[in-house]
């Protein structure tokens, strides 16, 4: 008895025709006739009442039928374990991240994973946020650490790995460093000093700016959030950072919680929804799903 025949036993079982299963399966008629015809005679009784003009089943072909769908589907289930483990020992894992003021764990989640899939191929790759999701979006990327400023874009999922307000930070010798809090309003005719375009901190910020209605004055724009630090130092103007940064800062900058709206930035781990289509990634997924959960919230991000 062979897996052929089984394949072809079921196909005409379920198409109720000798042609239509030959159709099905893309070969000759008489090759589907002949491959029934020998598993008949193996088992030594008919499987089809071929008398009338649709072919149907005799009872003996009724009590194959499921042991040979079961067949069927035990060599498919064999075939999917070997694809996997396949993919795992030959795999390949892109992963986008943005620039960070620490690593996020990131180098400890790839060296888990590595000793736990050696054979996988990983690709890290560094950009802003808004390219990262562009790459999920695309296929050419299968996770990415990005910067959000709400929740995650259409065909996005995310899990969020750490929230934190934007601050403003300036020189001890601007006006401002008398206060304690700034309303966001009264950033409107400043020169600010912040991260560029495509960055989730900058979404946030820009975003908390037009619900209060003004247009925020941009002097400076730098990828690291430590010019920024610098630039502020300089007297240069107002500076938007993360709050762990800019409180950490103190020696050189006042920090200034942001009201009226207080802008967020949130960290977050991105895929696309409708999730990874290789082994490996979907493997890496996993760990990094598992791994960033048991992480305390890490410090603050640049994207």
């Amino acid at each position: 008895m062979e897996l052929r025949q089984l394949e072809y036993f079921v196909a005409v079982a379920e198409e109720a025709g000798f042609t239509r299963a030959a159709a099905r399966l893309h070969v000759a008629q008489p090759g589907v006739s002949a491959q029934v015809r020998q598993l008949e005679r193996e088992l030594g009784q008919p499987l089809f009442d071929r008398s009338a003009r649709t072919v149907r089943l005799t009872e003996a072909g009724e009590a194959v039928l499921p042991y040979a769908r079961a067949a069927l589907a035990a060599v498919a289930g064999a075939r999917h374990a070997v694809d996997e483990l396949t993919g795992l020992t030959r795999g390949h894992v892109t992963l986008g991240m943005i620039a960070t003021r620490a690593s996020l764990g990131v180098p400890e989640l790839l060296a888990g994973f590595h000793r736990a899939h050696p054979e996988v191929e990983i690709t890290l790759t560094e950009s802003d946020s808004a390219a990262l999701l562009e790459a999920l979006r695309a296929g050419r990327m299968d996770a990415a650490v990005v910067g959000l400023a709400t929740g995650p874009p259409p065909g996005i999922a995310a899990q969020v790995l750490t929230e934190q307000p934007l601050m403003a930070a300036v020189s001890p010798g601007h006006p401002f460093a008398a206060r304690r809090s700034l309303r966001l309003a009264a950033l409107a005719d400043e020169p600010l000093i912040s991260l560029p375009h495509g960055t989730g901190l900058r979404t946030a910020f820009d975003a908390a700016c037009a619900t209060a209605g003004i247009r925020p004055r941009i002097a400076f724009e730098a990828g690291d959030p430590h010019v920024l630090v610098q630039l502020a130092a300089q007297g240069l103007g107002v500076a938007i950072l993360p709050s762990s940064l800019a409180e950490a800062r103190r020696s050189v900058l006042h920090p200034l919680p942001l009201t009226h709206p207080a802008p967020r930035a949130r960290l977050a781990l991105a895929r696309r929804a409708e999730g990874p289509s290789s082994p490996a990634a979907r493997a890496f997924l996993t760990h990094a799903r598992e791994t960033f959960g048991r992480q305390a919230d890490p410090p603050g991000v640049r994207g």
